[in-house]
């Protein structure tokens, strides 16, 4: 594996951030800002410095590497796989009447199903279903396939996200590498460091991954009453206190961000869905906290691995980053210390991570985690 990593900062030109070396028609990730992404010249720019790449787009709430968190940069990893092959499908659920489960079976479904190894996603995240998208990429695979990845991002302001696969990046797109080989592996896992406090109430009133009611209460206002002044600032102020949701259809708890509220509802929206009679509480962190389970997480998917890796795919959330502030490349620095400055990191802040639970196959989605994917050939 052959790997290029460079960027580009507002009103700058490209920077390298390691060695430029020539490579065969390399998968491309390009993670960056959402305003950034918009400009319609971005796509021909990058088919320039690689003329017969795979050019993969998705918007962040942040782009990560070993040397830094940037939040107003594009960031580039090219990687040339010499063992390994890979096959990139897209779906738009614009196209799908916004169908997130039909859009994630029929996704998977595109795969060459033989020797299919591990597929990685980059997903639309500002009205997508991810609980649904995720369920239905399991369904297309019986469960029995690895999927990692997360929601694209729009730093904290939930405008709009965009992705791409060699085009300009647009609104809608959901894009999946999928990936095969003899030698291929891939391992992964997820933490968060956050913890619950405070009375657990049950979700009375709810439709997907809309919350209206909790003890009968509209939740909306009853959210608003444990955040006092810092109601003021919904929804950014909500990825500092995300729901813990306990649901009788899972066996482990799981973390869920809200993502926008509805005054005239008196309604709050989540990443995922959040199922009628689930219990749920609110969930706090602090910078160790996250640090922490970021080290750990990297432990983990360390562990599962019978070879080095060579690439790190990590997926982190935006409200991590809230917390984080200043101190955001702590998270990162943990991984790298754990997994090598020998293994090219990347990857982006996002509105969601999609990965199994640990000792688990078929992929969920995750709030307030890191998730990490480590690859070799």
């Amino acid at each position: 594996m052959k790997t290029v990593q460079l960027r580009k900062q507002q009103d700058q030109g490209w920077e390298y951030l390691s060695n430029d070396i020539t490579l065969k028609q390399p998968l491309v990730l390009v993670f960056g800002n959402r305003f950034l992404l918009e400009d319609e010249g971005i796509y021909d720019e990058l088919r320039q410095k690689f003329p017969d790449g795979h050019l993969v787009f998705g918007s962040t709430s942040g782009d990560i590497t070993s040397q830094f968190v940037s939040d107003d940069s594009i960031t580039v990893t090219a990687i040339e796989f010499e063992k390994s092959t890979f096959q990139i499908k897209r779906s738009n659920v614009l196209n799908s009447d916004l169908d997130s489960f039909k859009t994630g079976q029929d996704l998977v479904n595109q795969f060459d199903q033989e020797g299919l190894k591990h597929v990685f996603v980059i997903s639309e995240g500002s009205f997508i279903n991810g609980s649904q998208l995720t369920k239905g990429m399991n369904s297309a695979s019986d469960n029995e396939l690895l999927v990692t990845g997360g929601l694209c991002g729009d730093a904290a302001r939930f405008e709009k996200t965009l992705a791409a696969y060699n085009e300009n990046p647009k609104q809608g797109e959901i894009i999946a590498i999928g990936f095969y080989g003899e030698t291929f592996e891939a391992s992964f896992a997820i933490h968060g460091g956050w913890t619950p406090f405070g009375p657990e109430r049950v979700v009375t009133s709810s439709e997907s991954n809309v919350l209206f009611e909790l003890d009968g209460q509209p939740a909306l206002d009853l959210y608003k009453k444990y955040l006092g002044e810092k109601s003021k600032e919904l929804p950014a102020a909500a990825l500092l206190y995300p729901l813990n949701v306990l649901s009788a259809n899972e066996k482990q708890s799981y973390v869920r961000t809200i993502l926008n509220i509805d005054e005239e509802t008196n309604a709050m929206v989540l990443a995922g869905d959040i199922p009628e009679n689930s219990r749920v509480q609110l969930m706090m962190t602090n910078v160790d906290n996250i640090a922490n389970a970021s080290e750990l997480a990297a432990k983990q998917a360390i562990e599962k691995r019978k070879t080095k890796p060579q690439l790190a795919l990590l997926v982190s959330c935006i409200g991590r980053k809230l917390v984080l502030d200043q101190r955001v490349e702590e998270e990162i620095e943990e991984v790298v210390s754990i997994v090598g400055d020998d293994t090219t990191i990347c990857g982006f802040y996002s509105y969601g991570e999609i990965a199994p639970f640990n000792l688990e196959i078929n992929c969920q989605l995750h709030n307030q985690t890191m998730t990490i994917t480590l690859i070799s050939e």
